[in-house]
């Protein structure tokens, strides 16, 4: 690595469904720099105008504290976006519809000053396993895979030789796709159907729901998510499997059941040790992997 490309300023951004996460990262430890932490709730189903306006909210004050026309942006950015030119492709996803078509790239270079070729976006799922590759659960393994279990479903792996979105989301499974079994929506909207009670997400539906029925959501979920993996770990042949996301807090109620429906016995299953650090390590630190 270049000791003097790694002392730039790095600043690593994680858009979420409902958030902006952001912060100065050090690229020759592979560390997020705590004290820069910025996060800001984002309406993310609110006009261009109101969502921008957050992203720089929270990116201004990185920018100014950096005084420094070299600093350098990796943007973690949700599917379906256009990662090279930099324009959001989400529509009908229930976030950013209003920023469909768009070039964030150009917009986000004339809002903070600095070039738009200073800004470069990544697949969120991508720089999950490649800042747990650099220093989280995947650092003493050649080949991962990481999934993200959240409102959505990340899938990576690098065991073609470099990192790359697999996209299975939108896989075919049981009667829609695997999102719709494995994510936030599916533990609500099963929850609803077993109790006719609704919950905000899944740590109130925790907090709040009758041992029994935590038992039946949790051994459903084991038995999608077992289905999944197994194509693909097949597929892969990982030596580890990395698991983050909100879902992957849940891990007690459901690692158990999850290993023993997994064919593969060999693959070491590890949760994620670095959380939404990993994905702003990966998105910083591209400038200098690439």
């Amino acid at each position: 690595m270049n000791t003097k490309t790694s002392k730039l300023p790095f600043i690593g951004v994680d858009i979420g469904g409902s958030h902006i996460t952001a912060a100065h990262v050090d690229c020759s430890t592979y560390k997020v720099i705590d004290s820069s932490m910025q996060r800001l709730r984002v309406a993310s189903m609110d006009s261009a105008e109101v969502i921008i306006q957050s992203w720089v909210d929270a990116l201004s004050s990185l920018i100014l504290k950096s005084s420094d026309e070299t600093i350098r942006i990796g943007i973690a950015m949700p599917g379906p976006f256009d990662y090279q030119e930099g324009i959001s492709l989400m529509k009908g996803m229930q976030k950013y519809d209003s920023l469909y078509g768009l070039n964030i790239r150009s917009i986000l270079s004339e809002k903070l000053g600095i070039p738009g070729e200073h800004i470069v976006f990544i697949n969120d799922a991508e720089a999950f396993l490649r800042g747990e590759l650099a220093s989280g659960a995947a650092s003493d393994f050649e080949r991962a895979i990481g999934i993200t279990l959240g409102t959505g479903l990340g899938s990576t792996s690098n065991c073609n030789g470099r990192v790359t979105d697999m996209n299975l989301a939108f896989a075919p499974f049981q009667d829609s796709i695997a999102e719709e079994y494995i994510s936030t929506r599916w533990f609500l909207k099963h929850y609803k159907e077993l109790t006719g009670k609704e919950a905000k997400n899944v740590e109130e539906l925790l907090a709040t729901a009758d041992e029994s029925v935590k038992e039946q959501l949790f051994e459903e979920f084991s038995t999608n998510l077992a289905a999944f993996l197994n194509d693909f770990i097949a597929d892969e042949n990982p030596q580890v499997l990395v698991i983050g996301g909100n879902i992957a807090k849940t891990w007690d109620h459901f690692i158990a059941k999850l290993k023993e429906k997994l064919v593969n016995k060999t693959v070491v299953i590890k949760q994620s040790e670095m959380w939404e650090d990993a994905a702003l390590v990966g998105a910083a630190c591209t400038w200098i992997s690439n």
